[in-house]
C-alpha cells in the first residue's frame, strides 16, 4: 500500500490532519513534513521504534545525534541549561527560521534531559552538545507542538530531492514512511545555516539560506515604522526616532549603526522610490530634521525579519505584517496604544506639525518601553 499523502491546504479539516500527523509521530511512525528549507522524514527521538526507523533512512553506519527541531524558541529550554544573552539573541532574531543553532549543554543538565526522555545522553547529545532548529513552516511547527515530544527531521540518503514535495519524498521512500504532508516546493532552495553558539561569539559552521552578512544585519537592534505608502508618519516616525536614539547614545545619527542599532521604515502598500510629502519633510525640517532623502519601501518579509519590534500607524498595518509573517504577532503594535493615528496626506502643514509632536510623544514612550 503507497504511502498516504495529504495536500494540507486543500483540505477542509486542517486541524485534523495536523493531529493525525502527530499521533503518527506518538506512535513511533515516521512522517515527511515541510519545512522552509526541505522535505525530511520525522520522527519521535523518545520512541525506539521510530529512532531505528530514522537511522536506517539515513543510512549513517556510526551516525551522530539527530537535530531536534522545536515548534516555538521557548521550547528550546527544555533541553539547554543556562543560555547566555548572545544564544537568547540568537534565538530570538533568528528563530522561526532556517538556522540551526549548537549549544553546549551542562553535564548535569544532559543528565536530566536524557533521563526525563528516557535516552541515552548519545541519543540526544555529541558529547557536550545539542543542536536545535526551529523551522519556519506552520505546518511543521503545529505538528511539532502537537507530538509533544523531541521531534527529529532527517533528509534520508535514498531521498533524491528534499526541496521538490512531500508527495516526491513519499514515492522515494515508499513504505519507509508511514504519512506525509505534501504543502508544495519549499521556500528556499539552499539548506540550513549552522552556527555553533559560545558565551561570546558565535562561529558559521555551516553557510545556507544564510550568510554571515544576513546574520550580522538580522542581530541588529532594529525598529521598524509602518504606516501606508511610507510617505509620512512611518518616515516621520523613522527620523524622530532616530534623533531621540541618537542623544540616548550620546552619538551623532550617522553612528548610530556603529551602535549596532537601525531604525527603518515602511509602507505597507508603498511603491518603491517616492518622497516623503512636501508637508512632511517641511514639518521636520522646523524640527531640526532632514526628511528630503527620504524615498519610499514597501514591506517585506525581509524587513519583518529584522525587525526586534514593529510600530505600525493603524491596525490594518499590524494586520499587514502578520499575513506576511504570522509569527511576527509578537513582536507588533500600534504606535499608539489608544488606536490609529490618522493619515495626513492632503493636509497643511499645520496638521503635519501636530503630527510630529504626537509621534515624537508617542515614540519617546515606546523607546522607554523597550528598555
Amino acid at each position: 500500500m503507497a504511502t498516504p499523502v495529504i495536500s494540507i491546504f486543500s483540505v477542509g479539516d486542517y486541524d485534523a490532519q495536523v493531529q493525525r500527523g502527530a499521533e503518527v509521530l506518538r506512535s513511533g511512525g515516521l512522517v515527511v513534513l515541510p519545512t522552509e528549507t526541505v522535505y525530511g522524514a520525522a520522527g519521535l527521538l523518545s520512541h525506539p521504534t521510530a529512532r531505528s526507523r530514522l537511522r536506517e533512512l539515513r543510512g549513517d553506519a556510526s551516525p551522530k545525534p539527530f537535530t531536534v527541531h522545536v515548534a516555538h524558541p521557548a521550547d528550546a529550554l527544555d533541553y539547554l541549561g543556562a543560555v547566555s544573552d548572545l544564544g537568547k539573541r540568537l534565538m530570538k532574531k533568528l528563530w522561526p527560521g532556517p538556522v540551526g543553532l549548537i549549544f553546549d549543554v551542562p553535564a548535569e543538565r544532559r543528565r536530566q534531559v536524557a533521563e526525563r526522555l528516557g535516552l541515552a545522553e548519545s541519543d540526544l547529545y555529541d558529547e557536550s552538545t545539542l543542536t536545535l532548529r526551529c523551522p519556519e513552516h506552520i505546518v511543521a511547527t503545529d505538528i511539532i507542538s502537537a507530538a509533544e515530544g523531541p521531534v527529529v527531521i532527517t533528509v534520508p540518503a535514498a531521498a533524491k530531492s528534499s526541496s521538490g514535495s512531500g508527495e516526491q519524498m513519499a514515492r522515494e521512500l515508499d513504505g519507509k514512511v508511514d504519512l506525509a504532508f505534501e504543502a508544495g516546493p519549499t521556500a528556499f532552495s539552499k539548506p540550513s545555516t549552522i552556527l555553533k553558539v559560545s558565551a561570546n561569539r558565535y562561529d558559521v559552521v555551516r553557510e545556507g539560506v544564510y550568510d554571515q552578512r544576513i546574520i550580522e544585519k538580522l542581530l541588529r537592534t532594529t525598529i521598524l515604522f509602518v504606516c501606508s505608502g511610507n510617505t509620512c508618519r512611518s518616515p516621520m516616525s523613522e527620523a524622530i526616532a532616530r534623533r531621540l536614539l541618537a542623544e540616548k547614545e550620546g552619538v551623532p545619527e550617522l553612528d548610530l549603526e556603529k551602535k549596532g542599532i537601525s531604525v527603518m521604515s515602511a509602507g505597507a502598500f508603498a511603491m518603491p522610490g517616492a518622497r516623503a510629502t512636501p508637508q512632511a519633510v517641511d514639518a521636520l525640517r522646523m524640527l531640526g530634521m532632514d526628511l528630503s532623502a527620504h524615498r519610499s519601501r514597501p514591506l517585506t518579509v525581509e524587513l519583518i525579519h529584522q525587525a526586534d519590534m514593529i510600530y505600525t500607524m493603524q491596525r490594518s498595518h499590524a494586520r499587514a505584517v502578520t499575513a506576511l509573517v504570522p509569527s511576527a504577532s509578537d513582536k507588533v503594535a500600534t504606535l499608539d496604544p489608544g488606536g490609529d493615528i490618522d493619515d495626513p496626506i492632503g493636509g497643511d502643514i499645520a496638521l503635519y506639525q501636530d503630527l510630529a509632536g504626537q509621534l515624537q510623544t508617542l515614540i519617546e514612550k515606546r523607546l522607554q518601553e523597550m528598555k
